[in-house]
């Protein structure tokens, strides 16, 4: 198996290195590409979905995962399905449907391992009813590093810190999920247009039991009484009996095609205060109150999607995704961050507020109980600055960052944002006491 030297980023395309990656096609091709690294060590890879660096190993090797690509099994009795680590969400979605088979965790993407899934402890919309991918997980196989396989559930304490341990355990290479059933491949939607940010935490807060799904968008251009307005989008799955005649007769039917790929030539700065006020201003009045509207996946969950390679419209230096959990409780330091970033001029048109369920038992999975919001910002003057001072904000609110989205934040905010970070580092020094596992990630952040 030939490795080949490439250059790697993440999503947000803002700390490309250099590594040379292998694809194996086997569990054995995995093994013997462990036994191959040297002293630079070893990180697997999967789509390349994480905004930073945690899939990148400079010098040394890399695992390209998309190379074990087969579902080895559909169990429609029991609902579960058993799937190599490298098969995307996407590829999962489009075999399970006609079963009326769906995954309970979706991000907003589906162009997502199941392996990279596992390693990022993913949500969803659904995370205060669902919880998080690994919630979902019975079993999965893991490479470690003396090269042996462990099956392992989730009675293991290796499990747990393979959930959201950033590949950092060893090589997922095998999954067993659970399953949801479902009627239709549609969602039953309610959307609210409401004029601040205020009135949307609070209404967001109300009803959320009833729904399935829960997100919502806000203007980051806003200001004023206008603050942080924004639309509430809740739904369900849609039942046959919710479908208008003209769908109900391929009710699963999941047509998701990539209408185009962004070419790699738009110049910095074209996201700017001008034109993100233009997108926001647009997207706000299109979206006005409705409910009851019949929407297929791609429409509701993953409207990025229809796109490829959207994140070169933020042209060559790239963007951060910032991602941060407050506990409920904390509602005014949401509010100061939205007016931090709006003071600042950073402006971001992928914006959302949602909330979180109960977490789980792994020491680095990223939700807990509160307000999680996200924002992409363009890299420009005056965002590090920014991000130190939400960083320090989100510390004081008791809240922390998510390791998939992180790309600049400093080990000391890391260890004060995850308490139970040495609980993990000793179940991760039990099976690879010499630190085969690494990445750009756990170098700058001192995790490992």
């Amino acid at each position: 198996m030939d490795a080949e030297l490439r250059t790697l980023a993440g999503w947000g395309r803002t700390a490309p290195s250099t590594a040379r990656v292998v694809v194996p096609r086997t569990v054995q091709e995995v093994i013997d590409a462990l036994r191959s690294a040297d002293e630079r060590g070893v990180i697997a890879r999967g789509l390349g979905r994480a905004y930073g660096d945690p899939a990148q190993n400079a010098g040394g090797l890399v695992i390209d995962m998309t190379g074990l690509d087969r579902i080895h099994s559909i169990d429609v009795e029991t609902a579960t399905v058993d799937t190599a680590a490298g098969v995307s969400l996407d590829t999962l979605m489009r075999r399970l449907l006609p079963f009326g088979l769906w995954l309970p965790v979706l991000p907003g993407t589906r162009q997502v391992s199941v392996g990279g899934a596992i390693g990022a402890d993913i949500h969803g919309k659904a995370h205060h009813v669902e919880g998080s991918f690994c919630d979902h997980v019975e079993s999965m196989d893991l490479v470690t590093a003396d090269g042996q396989i462990h099956t392992l559930t989730p009675d293991d304490d290796l499990f747990w810190a393979t959930a959201g341990g950033m590949g950092l355990t060893g090589v997922v290479v095998r999954a067993k999920l659970k399953l949801n059933r479902v009627e239709t491949a549609y969602f039953k939607v309610d959307t609210e247009q409401i004029d601040n940010l205020d009135e949307l935490m609070a209404r967001q807060s109300v009803d959320d039991d009833k729904y399935l799904e829960s997100v919502s968008w806000f203007d980051t251009t806003a200001t004023g009484k206008h603050l942080g307005r924004g639309i509430l989008t809740r739904a369900n799955h849609a039942t046959l009996d919710d479908l208008p005649r003209k769908l109900r007769a391929s009710p699963l039917k999941f047509d998701a095609p990539q209408l185009l790929t962004i070419p790699n030539i738009f110049p910095p700065g074209l996201l700017n205060k001008l034109t993100a006020r233009a997108f926001c201003e647009l997207w706000y009045r299109k979206s006005p109150t409705r409910h009851g509207a019949i929407q297929n996946i791609t429409m509701f969950l993953h409207p990025l999607d229809i796109l490829g390679e959207w994140n070169r419209a933020y042209g060559p230096r790239g963007f951060l995704q910032y991602q941060y959990v407050i506990p409920f409780g904390q509602e005014e330091a949401v509010k100061r961050s939205v007016r931090m970033m709006v003071e600042r001029g950073h402006v971001s048109l992928l914006n959302v507020l949602k909330r979180f369920g109960e977490g789980n038992r792994s020491p680095l999975s990223f939700p807990e109980p509160g307000w999680t919001l996200a924002v992409d910002l363009p890299v420009r003057r005056g965002l590090a600055e920014l991000c130190a001072e939400l960083d320090e904000l989100v510390l004081t609110a008791g809240g922390r960052l998510y390791l998939a989205k992180e790309s600049r934040t400093t080990p000391e905010a890391i260890e004060r944002m995850y308490p139970r970070i040495d609980e993990w580092r000793k179940v991760r020094a039990d099976v690879d006491p010499t630190g085969i596992f690494v990445s750009d990630m756990a170098r700058r952040l001192r995790l490992t």
